[in-house]
C-alpha cells in the first residue's frame, strides 16, 4: 500500500498563500504516485488530517528550510510517536536541483552575470535540534558557486541582516545592480515587501515547478522505503 502524502504548511496568513499551497498540492497529486492530502491550516486541523488518514502516511513539508517560521512551528507541534506507520520528512534545503531552479528564476527575472545577489529567507525561528539557518547559509554558498558572485543572505523577519540591508550592503560594495532570489515555495502577502525593496529584480517563488514537485515526491519515496524496512 502506497503511503498517503500529507503536505504540511501554514496557510492561515492570507488567501493568496493558501491558494498557492493548494496549487502545489494539486501539481503533486497530478503525478499520481501517491494519494495526497493537504494540511494547510491550524495545528488542530493538521492533527485531524493525520488522525483521519487511514493506512501508512508520510508527512512532507510544503516549505523550504528557513523559509517559513510559522510552518516550521506547525510541523514541530505534530506528534507521530503513536503511529508506527507514519513518519515525517525534513523540509527541502540545500538540494542541488532546487538551487539550480533558483538560478533559472534569477535569469527569468533579469539577473545578469556580475549582478549582486541576495537570498531572501524568512528568519525568526530555529527550534532546538533544527539546522534551518545553517541550511539557508549552505544554499547561499551553493548559489554563489553557480552564479560566480557573492551571495548575501537577507531575512524577512527577526534575524539580521534584513533583505533591504543586504541589498544596501551589496550596493555599497560596488554592485549597481542587485537581484533578490526568493527562498520560498509559494507566493503570499509576506513577499509583497520584497517588491518594494530597491532591487533590480526579485525572483518568483520556486513552486510548483516540475523540479519542486519531483523533489517532494523523492522525499516521499525515500520515506516510504524507510517505513517498509
Amino acid at each position: 500500500m502506497v503511503p498517503t502524502m500529507v503536505l504540511v504548511a501554514d496557510g492561515t496568513r492570507d488567501v493568496q498563500r493558501r491558494a498557492a499551497l493548494h496549487d502545489l498540492a494539486e501539481a503533486v497529486a497530478e503525478r499520481r504516485e501517491a494519494p495526497v492530502r493537504a494540511a494547510f491550516g491550524t495545528q488542530e486541523e493538521l492533527r485531524a488530517t493525520v488522525e483521519s488518514t487511514e493506512g501508512p502516511l508520510v508527512v512532507v513539508p510544503a516549505f523550504l528550510a528557513g523559509s517559513d517560521a510559522a510552518s516550521t512551528e506547525l510541523l514541530a507541534g505534530l506528534d507521530l510517536s503513536g503511529r508506527f506507520d507514519a513518519c515525517t520528512t525534513a523540509p527541502l534545503g540545500a538540494v542541488p536541483s532546487i538551487v539550480a531552479q533558483l538560478v533559472t528564476r534569477l535569469h527569468a527575472a533579469g539577473w545578469q552575470p556580475g549582478d549582486g545577489v541576495v537570498l531572501a529567507a524568512d528568519g525568526g525561528m530555529d527550534l532546538p535540534g533544527n539546522s534551518e539557518r545553517r541550511q539557508v547559509v549552505d544554499v547561499a554558498r551553493m548559489l554563489s558557486r553557480r552564479v560566480q558572485t557573492p551571495v548575501q543572505v537577507g531575512y524577512l523577519h527577526t534575524w539580521a541582516p534584513s533583505v533591504a540591508d543586504a541589498v544596501a550592503r551589496l550596493r555599497r560594495n560596488g554592485h549597481s545592480r542587485v537581484a533578490v532570489a526568493t527562498w520560498q515555495l509559494v507566493d503570499g502577502a509576506d513577499l509583497d515587501g520584497l517588491r518594494e525593496i530597491d532591487a533590480t529584480a526579485v525572483t518568483a517563488p520556486l513552486g510548483p515547478s516540475p523540479v519542486v514537485v519531483e523533489t517532494l515526491l523523492a522525499q516521499h519515496r525515500a520515506a516510504t522505503s524507510r517505513l517498509a524496512a
